[in-house]
């Protein structure tokens, strides 16, 4: 875990999140004594999520293709 000062923070930000990447986490220290962790965030959508898509099909023409599509076996 990497610590870095905010006035460190504040000039190396763009190493200072590759770091947090790479680690998991950093940490930053003001001078009041507080800190702060700073981690990536967790992509924990599915790469199978995706959006439907409205074919304004009904649902006797569904099973009629459906029925069609059995009958080629």
């Amino acid at each position: 875990m990497t610590t870095y000062t905010y006035s460190e923070a504040r000039q190396k930000l763009a190493k200072l999140l590759n770091t947090a990447k790479r680690d998991g986490k950093v940490i930053i220290k003001r001078r009041d004594g507080s800190a702060f962790e700073l981690r990536p965030i967790q992509n924990n959508d599915s790469p199978l999520d995706v959006e439907g898509v409205d074919i304004q099909i009904n649902k006797t023409e569904i099973n009629s293709l459906m029925r069609e599509i059995r009958s080629r076996k």
